[in-house]
């Protein structure tokens, strides 16, 4: 399990102190440390701490193993497209005949 929280190492997901949602909940935040360019609003961390369903963590997965995009099927397809890893969301092998 990569998931420090999800393996049991912590107790609370900003309790590994190596991940940026750790940094994020600290104060005072580093000096080099940037929000980034999204907002995320007044319950980031409630949003986080809630667990996926089982089709969220297999989609996630997959995604990380292939490298592909995370999100709805038409944003996947629009930015596969754009970025040219429409092959991250083919199935592996040769194709069938």
């Amino acid at each position: 399990e990569r998931n420090p929280y999800r393996a049991g190492l912590v107790t609370a997901v900003d309790g590994w102190r190596w991940n940026s949602l750790a940094i994020r909940a600290s104060q005072p935040r580093p000096a080099w440390y940037d929000e980034g360019p999204v907002p995320r609003g007044r319950n980031w961390l409630s949003h986080v701490a809630a667990p996926q369903t089982d089709m969220e963590l297999l989609a996630l997965r997959r995604c990380g193993e292939r490298g592909a995009p995370y999100g709805s099927e038409s944003w996947q397809q629009a930015v596969t497209t754009k970025l040219g890893l429409a092959s991250t969301l083919r199935p592996r092998g040769r194709p069938r005949k």
